[in-house]
């Protein structure tokens, strides 16, 4: 059986197409609409400038103050002269001539014996040529008579001193009392210093190097001379 219709001619068949098409051309002309905006003319008309009637700008005129200038310093005091009457009758130094003559005797003067004046000169003791002699240190070299004289210092110095002075002033731990003293010409102690945590210290320190035995006196170049010794003294407070 052959249809009645055209198929060319059927509206149905390219309908989804349409639509589409028409879809697409709905949201183009809402979207257009949504974004369309419009102005008031009034709002934006800015109106036209006159030139004429800005007034001109009037510039003050300034006027410069001038300083007056310092006044003048005064005038200096004229110094007063005093006037001192030569009253006072100057003695007159009369000198009289040197000049000997014939007539007068001539004394023999007697030779003029001029005193060497010895200089305290003090050596250290680590460079001295002889060094001072502690006794019981008379025999060896130079070096040995400096050690044996170091050690009988020591010893002595440990022997003499009061250890327990340091724990009766409350003091704890380790101490040390730096001395210094000097062995002069004569082999004697002189000029102790101490230095320690304790004034007391010090003086116990003092009182045992003055206690020193006398020494036969270090020499330079066969001369005797003044021999400065360092000495510390290092010892713990048993607690």
């Amino acid at each position: 059986m052959e249809p009645k219709k055209n198929p060319n001619a059927d509206v149905r068949r390219n309908s989804s197409i349409y639509f589409a098409v028409g879809l697409a051309l709905m949201l183009l002309i809402t979207n257009y609409s949504i974004n369309y905006k419009t102005y008031d003319k009034e709002a934006i008309d800015i109106g036209m400038l006159n030139m004429d009637e800005l007034d001109e700008e009037e510039i003050p005129i300034t006027e410069q103050i001038q300083t007056p200038p310092p006044p003048p310093p005064p005038p200096a005091a004229p110094e007063v002269i005093e006037v001192v009457e030569d009253e006072e009758e100057i003695e007159e130094t009369v000198i009289e001539s040197t000049e000997t003559t014939e007539e007068e005797e001539i004394v023999e003067v007697e030779e003029v014996v001029v005193e060497e004046v010895e200089e305290d000169i003090e050596v250290p003791f680590h460079v001295i040529e002889n060094v001072p002699i502690f006794p019981g240190c008379e025999k060896g070299s130079n070096d040995v008579k400096r050690k044996c004289m170091s050690d009988k210092i020591t010893k002595f110095v440990q022997k003499k001193f009061n250890t327990d002075l340091a724990g009766d002033l409350g003091l704890t731990g380790r101490q040390t009392i730096r001395v210094v003293f000097k062995i002069d010409k004569s082999g004697s102690v002189i000029g102790v210093r101490a230095r320690a945590p304790h004034p007391r210290l010090e003086k116990e320190a003092t009182r045992v190097i003055n206690a020193l035995p006398k020494m036969k006196p270090g020499k330079q170049r066969g001369k005797a001379v003044t021999v400065p010794y360092s000495l510390p003294i290092v010892f713990a407070v048993q607690d």
